[in-house]
């Protein structure tokens, strides 16, 4: 863990959430694009200042904020609520914008009632966030855990539902699928190591203040 001396590190998840934080970070006066096209196959690299950079995989930023190996981090609010890991979450990048819902067929949709489910067999990429919903809406759920094509899911008849995020619905379009409910509303989220907050704590406000500030101008 960073005992508040050397670079602050920050961790990046990779692809397309990574390419918008840089953009945010930009806005805020930091160019840590450049310092990654350097050497796009690095995971670690300097930014400007006192930051240093690391690619991960989305899903693993709370676990490297949270045990130290990086001070900082960004995360989908989906990663977070999902994982619910003991994180300070001080800024919404206002990046990654998308939804949660639950979806099933379009002909199913047609004749179906929500209000009238009692059980539901539903697959998922995110059981925690999906029992919790369901459950406090009275619902009994029955949960399939996939990583990847959830829409293949009710096609094969592996479910009735999915729960899964979308951004402009077209996969579900196209899938011959159709949104039912939304559970949340997702954007990627700026965190924190709660130790980094004690040793580094002027260094984290100052940095924060900054891509606040520019958050505010990209709008």
């Amino acid at each position: 863990m960073n005992k508040g001396t050397g670079k602050l590190t920050i961790a990046l998840p990779k692809g397309r959430i990574m390419d918008e934080a840089l953009n945010v970070f930009k806005a805020a006066g930091i160019d840590a694009a450049s310092a990654l096209k350097a050497d796009d196959r690095r995971l670690i690299f300097d930014g400007p200042g006192n930051l240093r950079f690391m690619v991960v995989r989305g899903q693993d930023v709370p676990t490297y904020v949270e045990y130290g190996a990086a001070d900082l981090g960004i995360a989908g609010k989906d990663v977070l609520v999902e994982q619910n890991k003991d994180l300070y979450e001080p800024l919404d990048l206002n990046i990654g914008k998308c939804r949660m819902v639950v979806a099933e067929p379009e002909k199913v949709k047609k004749t179906d009632n929500p209000s009238h489910w009692t059980r539901v067999k539903v697959a998922t990429k995110y059981p925690n966030i999906t029992s919790a919903y369901f459950l406090s809406k009275g619902i009994q759920v029955e949960m399939i855990k996939l990583y990847g094509s959830i829409e293949l899911a009710p096609l094969l008849g592996l479910s009735e539902r999915i729960v899964d995020l979308v951004q402009s619905g077209r996969t579900l379009k196209e899938n011959g699928l159709a949104e039912v409910e939304t559970i949340m509303e997702v954007s990627s989220r700026l965190v924190a190591n709660r130790a980094s907050l004690k040793t580094r704590p002027e260094e984290i406000k100052t940095l924060i203040e900054r891509l606040s500030k520019a958050v505010k101008k990209l709008r």
